[in-house]
This record gives structure tokens, C-alpha cells and sequence, in this order.
């Protein structure tokens, strides 16, 4: 496929939108994905979210983090953001121009404030502070003006004596994320630091054949959320939409919830100095020459789970915006590996975690999916006369014999999709995949690379929503074809969950089970292209139990090991390196193991509250650390000052240990001070005030 194909396409109608699909076939985050980069990790990308911002609307947030699979403990040098590094958030709000238009640049400096110690912090001093520079460039990248100067980077969580005690910072660490958020000259709210990796996947099964575990007594081994218990290093920037929105307009003046033209591209990236010189001192390499851009992360996972190990690198090396991303890795995507095993005929007995996930060989009695067959290219013209398909627009680029996944997979890295037929949900379509249907998706932004798209105009589903889902667009598409609410007519209206991925991406967005579904051909069925058991005026209902197969598919771990913040920057604090992180199946989660008794006979407290409960003031739910040193029944309960019960957040017999539980208000739960208290063997041990704030 050349590239001045696309461009003649684009060209041609871009005024009149084009086409794509909003999915893609990777899995989730990128952790260790290239050669060269797992060699380098703290230049590397792990993961890229963008999202409208739930609790400020008029702002979007984006979250670049790095650094993968961060052990808490991993000191006494610590992981942190690199010196000698550039990390660069870019924006692309304009396709009618080639490139980036704004670009966020960030550098960091370490400083050793104790060379005495080899502790990383000891009374009051960290060793290695570190510090950074945040600028912005509005041209492309060609300069760029300083918009935060020595800001102030977390140390990583290390333990209650260097965080909280005396003899170390004295603080909590919900003080320091707090007083680490600070604003830009130009507008923007800024964040970086150590945090909870968000992401959540079973690694060990994806990387075996795709064999994802499920959980216990569902027929495989116990699925592992492998990045639990691990932290990352982020950059997040909450911005105001104006600020991006190509013409400057804030989110109020979108002609509708798919306004077009409040749609940008994400994408990340880092780069080093070309040389790095070697020294015979112990001190620091000496860098020169120009910035090489070794790492980039757009769509989750596509260099990770998409590209052949091969071309691993060399995707690392480029641009979106460079030709050879058509022209050296489009076939990647037109008969994407994965989708082998989920057929029958290929390799699909070799993986049974994925027996729920089979791609249409003869969606409406003859339209065939599966690699190497033609999906819809024996359509004719007259028949795709007036949509994306058609030869007027983009039927060359969609339609290919052999490469059925043009249609759907394809696209989604490079344009994102438009409200165009036929992409849009079978509601109101009377049976015809092709005809107008209803809207739920217009993310197009025809800039002919892998970015993460969002429609900044689309509103925001709020996280305690009943309707609220991790599943994102697959969501959003599912209550538009069965909930009432929504599906009495093809009328545009607001689902919720339009504002999930790929839509952008939450920090709740479960990718991992979304791509896989996606590659399972599951947006085609949502545009009528249905799966092989619906038979037409036969089938009573196209939720089939081949769909229903798909759409209940879970690839494990389906959400994050630790609590998102309902405040920005929204992310869990890091896991702290003095603990040990062991899920229970009952809900609380063991922090550590018990320190013995000391041998002069002295011993703890039979339990007490660790710490203060984070965050604290509480809004929607918060966190609380305690410890028991005998074996027994535990209970940890939250009174109201009036001595009346609230909730029980424990009651169950655990061993010696320390352990964190969560409470999360129910909506009938005023503002107010509560008290929290922590029982043992039925005697109160431990006391700890919580303020919720509404």
C-alpha cells in the first residue's frame, strides 16, 4: 500500500470525514516490547492514557508513564525519571497539516543532598533529589518556552521511617504527590512522579500463545494481574480544552457530542543524546550529538503485541508522520496474527483461554473474516455507494483481496473513526450493515499514524455511573444495540461509556480484553456484520451465543490492584517498597509480614491503624493500612460520631500482618468526620479519624 494512495483518498474527501474502526489488535501496555529498549527502561514508554478529566470537564488529562515494572523496594538506588533523557508528550489537533502541533518536552536533574549515607533519604535530605524542566512548543516542536522550572519530583515510597518518621521526611505521602502538583505558566495542572503502575493484565498467560488465565473455578489456572505490587514513573498534564482544541475553543461551543473538530491525536515518546561516552572515573557518561528518539507508545501494545520482534526496533525509531509507517507495517494489521488463534482452521485448538473468541467466517451467511479470506471486498460498488467503502472515498484503502482486516483493524492506527456509515451501530440499520445507523463514535483524525484518539467533545460518564464500565466503546456499543433507553432510535444521543477506549483511554479501561475482543471482529458485529450463528429472518435475536461468547470473554485481571483517586492527577500512590503485597481472595489486601517480637521481651500492640487513611479528606473512597500481631477475627468498623455503625469494612480471621482495606462510602453517607475502628479478638485496639468531603 503506497503511501501517496492514502494521501490522494484523504486529500480528496477529508472535508467530507473518511473512515475507520475503533479498535485495534494489541493488548494493553508496553512493557519491556522492543530489544533495544528493555535494555533501557527508564527511557521506556509503558503506557498512554487520554480522557476527558471526570471531576473538571472543561479539562482533558493525559498520563504518560514510563518506566516499566518498578519494584518498590528496588533500592538503595531507587528508579526514577532519567537525566540525559527527553520525554515528550505530542499532540496532533489538525490533519489538514503534517506533524505535531504542540509538544511537551520534560528533562530531569538528580542532586545528591547527603553524600554521607548510602540511605536514599535520612533526616530531612534525599539522595537523589530529583527535580525537572517542563516546556511547551505551540509550533511543532521548533522552540519551545519553559513552562515549569525545578519542579518538584516525589521521592519513591520507601518505607514509614523515610517517609513519614522523624529521623526522615516527616511527612505523609499523600502530603508530598500533593505538594509535588503545581501549574504552568501557560494554564496547564502538572504532575510527575512515582505511582501504582494502573495498568492491569496477565502477562505471564498474554505472552505464553495469548493463553490468559480466568479466575478460580473457571477452568484454567488462577489468572495473575503480573504489574500488581509494581510501580511506574508518570507525567500528567491536566489541560484546558481550549488550550488544544485546534481554533482555541473551549468545550461549550462543540456543535454537538461529536463535534469533529474537538478531536486530537496522542503519543509519547523519549530520546537521547546520539553518543554516549564512557568514563574511567566513576563519574556519569558524557553525552553528545543529536536527540535519537529510542522509545514511543500511541494505540496500547501495538509495538508490543503487533509488531514482529524484528521490527521492533525500528518502530521505536520512527515517527507516525514517517511513510514507512503505511508502507513498512500496514500488513501487520491487515491479517494481525492473533487472530490465527481464534480460528479453528489455523491454530485456534492451541489456545483455549481464547475458545469464546471466533472470527466470522460467514457473517450474514457469507462474508469471511478469518486471514487471507476477502471480507467485504467482493462487494460491489452499487452496494457500497455512499459510505466509507465506496470507491469514492476510501474503498481502496478498506477493501483489499486477501486482507479481510482492512475494514476494521487496520484503519484504527492510522485515522480513527469517523460518524460515517458504516460505522455506526446496527440500531435503526433494518438489517443493512451499510446503511445509516446510530452514532456512537467520531474520533477521525486522518493523520496517517499510530496515535491514541480522542474526541474531546464527547461528555464525561461519571465513575459512580450504574452504567459505568471498563469495557469502554464495547460498552457504549452494546447498551446502544439492547438497553431501551437507547436503542428506539438512530438518533444521536449520549451512551454512556462513548468516553471510554478507543475513545481515548481511561485509567478504569480494560484494553487488554477490549483488543482482544476487537480482534475477535466484535465492531463488526456491532455495525451488522454478525457473528456465524445468526442466520437472517431466522435468528430471533443477533445476541447470539457466539456474541454473547465474545462479549463475556475475560482476559483475568479486569481492574487495578489498587483504588484510582477521585481527584486528580487520579492515580493510586506508589506501592510502598517496606511492604509485601499479597492479594486475599477477601477483599483486603496484606501489606507486609509481621515484625517478631523483640528478644528484651517487648512487644507490639496486639493491632493498630498504620498511618492515616489516603486519601484523606475522603470523597468517594479511601484506603486504610493496619496491623495485627496475634491470629485471629478481625474487624475494622466505621462509626459516625454519634456512635452509630456505618459500615464493616473486615470481619474474618487473618494471620499476623499488615494490611490495607477499603472503604467506599455508599451515596447516602453525608459529609462529615467518621471514626474507624480497628478489633481484635474482640477487643478494640485502635482508633483512626476519617474526614469525608462530598
Amino acid at each position: 500500500m503506497k503511501k501517496h494512495h492514502w494521501m490522494k483518498a484523504l486529500t480528496g474527501a477529508a472535508a467530507a470525514l473518511a473512515l475507520s474502526l475503533p479498535m485495534q489488535p494489541a493488548f494493553g501496555s508496553s512493557h519491556r516490547e522492543a530489544p533495544l529498549i528493555s535494555n533501557d527502561p527508564l527511557a521506556d514508554n509503558t503506557d498512554l492514557y487520554a480522557f476527558r478529566s471526570p471531576d473538571d470537564p472543561n479539562t482533558i488529562t493525559i498520563i504518560a508513564n514510563y518506566i516499566p515494572l518498578e519494584l518498590p523496594e528496588g533500592g538503595p538506588n531507587y528508579a526514577s525519571f532519567g537525566e540525559n533523557i527527553q520525554y515528550l508528550i505530542h499532540i496532533d489537533n489538525d490533519a489538514a497539516k503534517k506533524g505535531d502541533e504542540i509538544v511537551y518536552r520534560f528533562t530531569f536533574t538528580k542532586t545528591n543532598e547527603d553524600p554521607t549515607t548510602f540511605f536514599n533519604i535520612r533526616l530531612g535530605k534525599e539522595n537523589l533529589k530529583t527535580t525537572y524542566t517542563a516546556e511547551k512548543s505551540t509550533d511543532g516542536g521548533k522552540t519551545f518556552q519553559v513552562i515549569v522550572n525545578n519542579g518538584v519530583v516525589p521521592p519513591s515510597n520507601i518505607g514509614p521511617r523515610s517517609i513519614e518518621g522523624a529521623a526522615g521526611l516527616n511527612k505523609s505521602y499523600e502530603q508530598l504527590m500533593n505538594a509535588a502538583i503545581t501549574t504552568a505558566t501557560s494554564g496547564e495542572t502538572v504532575f510527575c512522579g512515582p505511582v501504582d503502575d494502573p495498568f492491569f493484565v496477565d502477562l505471564g498467560g498474554i505472552f505464553d500463545l495469548g493463553q490468559t488465565r480466568l479466575k478460580d473455578g473457571q477452568g484454567f489456572e488462577r489468572a495473575r494481574d503480573a504489574v500488581a505490587g509494581f510501580n511506574c514513573h508518570a507525567i500528567a498534564l491536566k489541560i484546558p480544552i481550549q488550550l488544544v482544541q485546534k481554533d482555541g475553543k473551549p468545550v461549550s461551543e462543540a456543535k454537538n457530542i461529536l463535534d469533529g473538530d474537538y478531536t486530537i491525536g496522542v503519543w509519547t515518546s523519549a530520546s537521547r543524546p546520539k553518543v554516549t561516552t564512557l568514563r574511567t572515573d566513576g563519574k556519569a557518561p558524557d553525552v553528545s550529538g543529536d536527540w535519537i528518539q529510542v522509545s514511543r507508545l500511541g494505540m496500547p501494545l501495538t509495538n508490543e503485541a503487533v509488531v514482529p520482534i524484528g521490527m521492533k526496533d525500528y518502530w521505536n525509531a520512527i515517527t507516525p508522520y514517517d511513510a514507512d509507517e503505511v508502507a513498512v507495517f500496514a500488513k501487520y494489521f491487515m491479517n494481525p496474527e492473533l487472530a490465527l488463534y481464534m480460528d479453528d482452521s489455523q491454530f485456534g485448538g492451541a489456545v483455549p483461554a481464547f475458545a469464546k473468541l471466533r472470527i466470522q467466517s460467514k457473517s450474514l451467511g457469507s462474508f469471511d473474516f478469518r486471514n487471507g479470506k476477502d471480507g467485504l471486498f467482493g462487494l460491489p460498488e452499487s452496494a457500497r455507494a455512499g459510505t466509507a467503502l465506496s470507491d469514492q472515498l476510501f474503498g481502496g484503502i478498506l477493501l483489499g483481496k486477501g486482507e479481510p482486516r482492512r475494514v476494521d483493524v487496520l484503519p484504527a492506527f492510522y485515522t480513527g473513526v469517523p460518524n460515517v456509515p458504516p460505522y455506526q451501530l446496527a440500531t435503526g440499520k433494518n438489517g443493512n450493515p451499510l446503511a445509516v445507523g446510530k452514532p456512537f463514535a467520531n474520533n477521525f483524525l486522518p493523520s496517517l499514524g499510530d496515535m491514541l484518539r480522542l474526541n474531546m467533545a464527547v461528555p464525561v460518564t461519571p465513575r459512580n455511573d450504574p452504567k459505568f464500565s471498563s469495557l469502554g466503546l464495547v460498552q457504549a456499543a452494546v447498551l446502544g444495540l439492547t438497553d431501551p433507553a437507547y436503542n428506539q432510535n438512530a438518533d444521536l444521543q449520549f451512551i454512556p461509556n462513548m468516553d471510554g477506549f478507543p475513545n481515548g483511554r481511561r485509567l478504569e479501561d480494560d484494553v487488554t480484553r477490549i483488543e482482544l475482543q476487537a480482534v475477535a471482529g466484535i465492531v463488526l458485529a456491532a455495525v451488522g456484520l454478525w457473528y456465524d450463528d445468526y442466520i437472517p429472518d431466522q435468528s430471533p435475536s443477533p445476541v447470539t451465543p457466539q456474541l454473547l461468547g465474545v462479549l463475556t470473554y475475560s482476559a483475568g485481571p479486569e481492574a487495578n490492584d489498587l483504588p484510582f483517586r477521585s481527584q486528580w492527577p487520579y492515580m493510586a500512590p506508589p506501592h510502598r517498597g517496606y511492604d509485601y503485597v499479597k492479594k486475599l481472595t477477601t477483599g483486603i489486601r496484606r501489606d507486609d509480614d509481621p515484625t517478631p517480637a523483640s528478644a528484651l521481651g517487648i512487644s507490639a500492640p496486639v493491632g493498630q491503624f498504620v498511618g492515616q487513611n489516603f486519601p484523606n479528606p475522603a470523597t468517594t473512597e479511601t484506603a486504610l493500612r493496619f496491623h495485627v500481631n496475634a491470629v485471629g477475627n478481625t474487624r475494622v468498623i466505621v462509626y459516625d460520631t454519634h456512635g452509630n455503625q456505618v459500615a464493616t469494612l473486615v470481619n474474618q480471621r487473618v494471620e499476623p500482618g499488615t494490611y490495607v482495606t477499603e472503604w467506599e462510602p455508599t451515596l447516602d453517607v453525608p459529609s462529615g468526620t467518621y471514626v474507624a475502628q480497628l478489633v481484635v479478638n474482640g477487643a478494640a485496639v485502635s482508633s483512626m479519624k476519617i474526614t469525608l468531603e462530598r
